[in-house]
């Protein structure tokens, strides 16, 4: 059994810098778990109007509201077996931003074939991602379909009404750091949100994760 992320990008996992491959290799079979730390060079969002969407996402930790440079954060991988028997990764960033003390949460399964990213602490959303390795050895994830799922209530976002998310992470070994570019996107009302950071990363063993990482509910609908 390899990663989620090696089965999900084939024979172009072995296109990823090593140090890439090692980081997107944490999984159940390699029994590691990344940590990263670092800064946030820019926190960045779009007009007024956007800080409400924000503020919402931010109660289910999906988003963050707040602006800021040189943002002290960590993100921190660890495989498990959710109560589904789904092998999965935790991505949780956390930050200090002024005061205000924030956290975004993810974790990622493989389905079909497709990386599917919960977002919240619920796993209230559930996004498909496309992945592309570039010519560096970075990783391009690339937010497609989303859906929402709350109890009972299930429905698809329309595109139009949601942001689309582009995440650029590579390693580079001018300054031996991985680096971040993150920016979501609407289709017609343009930039939402965004970060720019760098971060260095520690290995541990691992086949499960703290319970602090992993959401209080699992969804079981992709």
């Amino acid at each position: 059994m390899t990663s989620i992320f090696e089965r999900a990008l084939g024979d172009d996992f072995a296109r990823l810098h090593p140090m890439m491959r090692r980081r997107f290799g944490v999984g159940l079979d390699s029994a590691e778990a990344c940590t990263g730390r670092g800064v946030m060079t820019t926190i960045r969002r779009g007009p007024w109007w956007t800080v409400p969407f924000l503020q919402i996402g931010r109660l289910r930790s999906i988003l963050i509201p707040d602006i800021g440079v040189d943002v002290p954060f960590t993100v921190e991988n660890y495989p498990y077996r959710d109560p589904l028997g789904r092998e999965t990764v935790t991505f949780v960033r956390e930050y200090t931003v002024g005061a205000h003390h924030r956290r975004f949460d993810a974790t990622m399964i493989l389905e079909q074939g497709r990386i599917v990213d919960y977002l919240g602490t619920h796993q209230h959303l559930a996004v498909d991602l496309d992945l592309q390795v570039d010519d560096r050895g970075g990783l391009i994830l690339t937010s497609d379909a989303q859906r929402f799922n709350e109890g009972p209530v299930a429905f698809r976002f329309p595109l139009l009404f949601s942001g689309r998310a582009r995440l650029h992470e590579y390693f580079d070994d001018a300054d031996q750091r991985f680096h971040v570019d993150l920016e979501v996107r609407n289709h017609r009302f343009g930039f939402l949100f965004g970060y720019r950071g760098s971060f260095e990363c520690e290995w541990s063993p691992a086949t499960d994760a703290p319970a602090r990482l992993k959401p209080r509910r699992h969804e079981r609908r992709t």
